[in-house]
């Protein structure tokens, strides 16, 4: 089971965005930024894939 980084505060929506692999919403937020100002890092507890989303 991935654990949650707790050195970073999320704030806003933390869960239910799209798998881009599976489609499942079962998603969570790990980590309030990406690469880039808009976007921010997911993990797909349905296939356990992380992913990036753009905000």
């Amino acid at each position: 089971m991935r654990r949650f980084d707790p050195s970073t505060d999320t704030t806003g929506e933390t869960s239910g965005a799209e798998c881009p692999y599976c489609g499942s919403t079962d998603t969570v937020r790990e980590h309030p930024k990406g690469p880039g100002l808009c976007r921010s890092m997911h993990f797909c507890n349905e296939c356990q894939e992380p992913f990036q989303r753009f905000e």
